[in-house]
Parts: C-alpha cells; sequence; structure tokens
C-alpha cells in the first residue's frame, strides 16, 4: 500500500544494465504536491532510477507504487512507458525529449494522444499549457529543431503538461540550456509545484534546485546516502564539501549536521 499523502513510493529499487548492477535497493517518496529533487556525483544511479520507474530500465528488484488519478494506488512496477500517462504520470528524458523534424504543435498533438487526438479535451488542455508556456505558444507552426535547448526544453514540459498529470519527472532538465534560461525553467517547476502538481526532478546543478525543493535524497554508488530537506541539506557542510563544494571528500568523515539523515 501507499501512505495517503504520498504521490509515489519506491522502495528497495535495483536495476541495471545487462550484468552491470547500477542501483542497489534505492527508496524514494514524494508526498503529493512537493518538489523532490534527487542529486549524487555522476555515475551514482540518478537518471537510471527515473527510467526504472517509467519502466525503460526493468526492475531487478523492488516496487514501485503512484497515487492515481482517481486517488487509488497503482503498482507500475511492471508497467510499460506507453500506459503511464492514462494513470497521470508524465516522463521527460534528459535528451532526445523532442521530435525535432516536427512542428511545435505537433509535438503537443503527439503529446495529447492520450486525451483521445484534437477533440475539446485536447484544446482545453492546449490553451493552458500554452498559457503557462508563452515561449512555445509564439512558435506553433515552428520545427522543433529550430529551437533553442532552452526552448526544447520548455517544448518537452509542456507537452508532459498537456495530459494533466498528477506526477511530473524531470531528468536534468538545465542539461543543454543556456544560463539565461536555466532560471526561467526553474520557475517554471516551482510554478507546477504551486499549481498542485507532484515533481520528481533530477538534476546537477544542485544548489538552485536544492533552493526549491520541499525534500531531497543524495545517491552514491547506486545507494541512498543522505535525505532531508532541501534547506537542510543545502546549508549542511557536509554536502556542501562532498557535493556542492570544489572538492570531496570521503562519506565516512561526516560529523555535522545531524538534523540531516545519514543512511547506513
Amino acid at each position: 500500500m501507499i501512505a495517503p499523502d504520498l504521490a509515489l513510493h519506491a522502495t528497495g529499487i535495483a536495476a541495471g544494465y545487462g550484468d552491470a548492477r547500477i542501483l542497489h535497493g534505492v527508496d524514494i517518496k514524494v508526498i503529493q504536491g512537493t518538489i523532490v529533487t534527487i542529486m549524487g556525483p555522476n555515475g551514482s544511479g540518478k537518471s537510471t532510477l527515473l527510467k526504472t520507474i517509467v519502466g525503460l530500465v526493468r526492475h531487478l528488484a523492488g516496487t514501485t507504487l503512484i497515487r492515481g488519478r482517481d486517488g487509488q494506488p497503482v503498482d507500475i512496477t511492471r508497467s510499460k512507458p506507453y500506459g503511464l500517462a492514462a494513470l497521470g504520470l508524465s516522463y521527460v528524458p534528459q535528451t532526445a525529449n523532442v521530435f525535432a523534424d516536427m512542428s511545435v504543435l505537433e509535438n503537443l498533438q503527439l503529446g495529447g494522444l492520450p486525451l483521445g487526438g484534437g477533440g475539446a479535451l485536447f484544446q482545453q488542455r492546449l490553451a493552458t499549457v500554452l498559457e503557462l508556456f508563452p515561449v512555445v505558444s509564439g512558435r506553433l507552426a515552428s520545427r522543433a529543431g529550430t529551437l533553442s535547448g532552452g526552448q526544447r526544453q520548455m517544448l518537452a514540459m509542456a507537452r508532459a503538461l498537456i495530459t494533466d498529470p498528477v506526477l511530473l519527472l524531470l531528468d536534468e532538465p538545465s542539461a543543454g540550456v543556456q544560463p539565461d534560461f536555466v532560471d526561467q525553467i526553474f520557475s517554471k517547476i516551482r510554478e507546477f509545484s504551486q499549481l498542485g502538481l507532484s515533481v520528481l526532478i533530477v538534476e546537477q546543478k544542485a544548489r538552485q534546485s536544492l533552493a526549491f525543493s520541499d525534500y531531497a535524497y543524495v545517491l552514491e554508488m547506486g545507494r541512498n546516502r543522505f535525505e532531508g530537506t532541501g534547506r537542510e541539506l543545502l546549508h549542511d557542510p557536509a554536502i556542501i564539501d562532498l557535493y556542492l563544494g570544489a572538492g570531496r571528500k570521503p562519506a565516512a568523515t561526516r560529523t555535522e549536521a545531524q538534523d540531516v539523515r545519514i543512511l547506513p
């Protein structure tokens, strides 16, 4: 079962590629209406965790439960990626997240297929999404491949919201985006949360992401290492030394900021 306040509860997640095991029993919770960040060094399994949740990588162990549109718990451990939109989950991958040879409008229409194509419900959702993303609304006839990196990311998020999800997973939304667009993207993510959407985000720009996150997890070598509120982790001296500062020290030296939960 999933607790009444949770949008997602992943427990004991193990996954990998071929013979390489990447995740070793990871646990993640997302409370409804909150933003949760997953951070950690390169190779810690952050993106693999998102791909496992949405079924692009097979669960080798563990379970993933979400709260569906009707408020009932749904076990998506064995679900196929193409069936998740109907359950209320949308996912934006880090790369190749738009169809470059299609127009902006065609990308949005493709995202609206679970709504039954171009009917009244799609038109209603399109109007809502375009109001959220004015940079997209002004380029509907443009080929998506002509957009800047930041504009493509905005389009990818807009397409993910067409189905009016209850849970949004974002993998490195700032990757390949020019600096002046990064703040806009993070502002949009905060806006999503204010509208009641639950957001799980993997992000390398950890300082900026922690600043607006309600909770955060730090993965290391495919395992939970630290967790706490965004504010706790952002101001924790050990987290700064290990993940936010210029250098790294062995995790075993951590002795400060005991409010942050350290996992064995």
